[in-house]
């Protein structure tokens, strides 16, 4: 498994562009996504995936296209993706299932 938390200074209106563009298709690999507010106004992201190819790969076919669309249609040009900063994941408790890092 691979696990991280990425800070994001984005506002919960440009979240929600960006989770619209990802609503019509599967997130191939992907555990568990989490968005939380920080106390700054950010957004921080808890991400957990089958691994991290598997991540990768759908960043870069789907994530990362929905992000830069939505701050394309924004004028907002980033100067390069937020730090991830990996976890070790030990245990991942779902509603209806429990997926184990061993």
């Amino acid at each position: 498994m691979y696990a991280f938390t990425q800070d994001v200074p984005i506002t919960d209106a440009v979240y929600a562009g960006i989770v619209e563009k990802l609503a019509a298709g599967p997130m191939p690999g992907l555990v568990a996504h989490m968005c939380v507010r920080r106390e700054d106004g950010g957004l921080r992201y808890i991400d957990v995936w089958e691994s991290q190819a598997a991540c990768d790969a759908t960043f870069e076919e789907y994530v990362h296209p929905a992000v830069y669309s939505t701050f394309t249609q924004l004028g907002f040009v980033p100067d390069g993706e937020p730090a991830r900063q990996p976890l070790e994941v030990i245990d991942v408790r779902l509603r209806d299932r429990t997926v184990t890092a061993r």
